[in-house]
């Protein structure tokens, strides 16, 4: 999409997972966690629809309030509360040493097949 987040979020009671087998975590809600991210601001439906095609079903597009700014920004919850791959906390740095390249990989794949970008 060539687009880079406008301003970070901070968004409380949920937690970000690693996922056995998977080069991406999964957010859960979890009370008196907070979870970090990036805002992309002014994206048109079509991108809109290009994040819900790359998150699947596995996830499951909800409102959260951004606790940093007072607003209510998107966030793409896991939809499996119960899933068996999930373990401990998901680590950035480590993810980013271990799974970037990979990461990286399947986004590339993923907007080939798309072919619109």
């Amino acid at each position: 999409m060539n687009r880079k987040p406008l301003w970070l979020v901070l968004f409380t009671g949920h937690c970000r997972f690693s996922l056995r087998g998977r080069v991406y975590p999964a957010i859960l809600p979890v009370p008196g966690h907070a979870v970090n991210g990036k805002v992309f601001k002014g994206l048109t439906d079509r991108e809109l629809h290009v994040f819900d095609l790359f998150e699947d079903e596995e996830y499951v597009k909800k409102t959260v309030e951004d606790t940093s700014e007072k607003s209510l920004v998107y966030a793409y919850i896991w939809a499996n509360e119960g899933d068996p791959d999930l373990y401990g906390e998901w680590d950035y740095e480590e993810w980013r040493k271990v799974h970037l390249k990979e990461y990286l990989e399947m986004t590339r794949e993923f907007m080939e097949e798309l072919g619109q970008f």
